[in-house]
């Protein structure tokens, strides 16, 4: 019975690759804090819109907040989609280096002879 390591070792990242990876989390900021304003925006636009054309002016408020809370809600399905990306790469990190069988059940030890039941 082959010894599983109980932490496997990982590979240090290289300097492109997490370059590379800074660069995407900048990217996921940017897109956070420009879309909650530009959501709220495009609320007001629409309800002042929608107060000319019925000859109300509640419905530019009414925009903003709708917008608002739309650009909130998409921004807490951004971060829960990006934690579960985040947390699929950590337990998917590299080949496996522990020595043990990896998911289809291969070994990455040598056959030393003996056979297997």
């Amino acid at each position: 019975m082959p010894f599983n390591r109980p932490i496997p070792e990982t590979k240090p990242r290289t300097k492109l690759s997490s370059a590379v990876g800074a660069l995407v989390e900048a990217e996921k900021l940017m897109q956070i804090a420009i879309l909650l304003p530009s959501a709220a925006f495009i609320g007001w636009l629409a309800g002042a819109w929608a107060d000319s054309r019925l000859h109300q002016h509640w419905i530019g408020i009414a925009g903003v907040i709708f917008g608002g809370i739309s650009g909130l809600v998409y921004v807490v399905r951004l971060a829960v989609a990006s934690a579960s990306n985040s947390a699929n790469e950590e337990l998917t990190e590299g080949p496996n280096e522990t020595g043990g069988p990896d998911e289809a059940g291969n070994s990455d030890e040598k056959d030393s002879g003996k056979t297997k039941p």
